[in-house]
């Protein structure tokens, strides 16, 4: 199946660049184009976009709050945010609300189209130039909460606990099909089961949980 994609930034040029390198990948189109967060909306409702690449920084409505009200929506589309920073400070809370992962902008006609194809498929997607930056905000932040019987994590089972960990450690399910030496399929309905209990909308929340609530630590 094809993937639709629309492509949100205020930048013609960024936005025509992204449209040619995505099109000229097979099995991928870019259905529309959005200058800011508030035109991102009203394009995700009329086109019913597979994945939505959004800038952060735009005028009248950023990525981030754009970000918030397509997650709360319930639509199918997953958010890939496009950042120029590494150190950006919007990035985490862009996951937190409900992105599925990011790509720094200087990404390459392969990488985009990799991450475009990874986040349609459910997967979480950290570039990782800033994995480890990410990771250090998520111990800053639990280490603040100290939650030490976090909601929802006692409803797991020990074989899904040992699943959400290795999810949290940016393995694709594959991976961790191999790693606890099992069918991947086996590990699909594990991922499912995770999300639904701790009433989760994809990977990428579940890595943020798992971090937040000191599941995970950093090395």
């Amino acid at each position: 199946m094809t993937i639709r994609v629309l492509i949100v930034d205020d930048q013609v040029m960024v936005r025509e660049g992204f449209s040619v390198l995505l099109n000229a990948m097979d099995g991928i189109e870019v259905v529309g184009e959005a200058v800011d967060g508030r035109e991102a909306i009203g394009q995700v409702a009329a086109l019913r976009p597979d994945v939505v690449l959004m800038d952060i920084r735009m005028p009248r409505m950023n990525g981030l709050e754009a970000t918030r009200e397509i997650v709360a929506a319930d639509t199918d589309a997953k958010v890939l945010v496009l950042t120029t920073f590494d150190l950006d400070e919007y990035v985490y809370q862009a996951l937190r609300a409900g992105a599925s992962g990011f790509l720094l902008k200087d990404a390459s006609a392969r990488q985009l189209a990799d991450g475009v194809r990874v986040v349609a498929a459910g997967e979480a997607l950290l570039a990782p130039s800033v994995t480890k930056r990410l990771i250090v905000e998520f111990s800053k932040i639990s280490e603040a909460r100290k939650l030490a019987d976090p909601a929802g994590a006692g409803e797991l089972t020990e074989r899904e606990t040992e699943v959400l960990i290795l999810i949290a450690q940016g393995l694709s399910n594959a991976e961790i099909a191999d790693r606890l030496v099992v069918a991947e399929s086996t590990i699909k309905t594990h991922v499912s089961r995770i999300l639904v209990k701790l009433g989760l909308r994809d990977r990428t929340q579940a890595a943020v949980y798992a971090y937040e609530t000191r599941l995970v630590t950093p090395a």
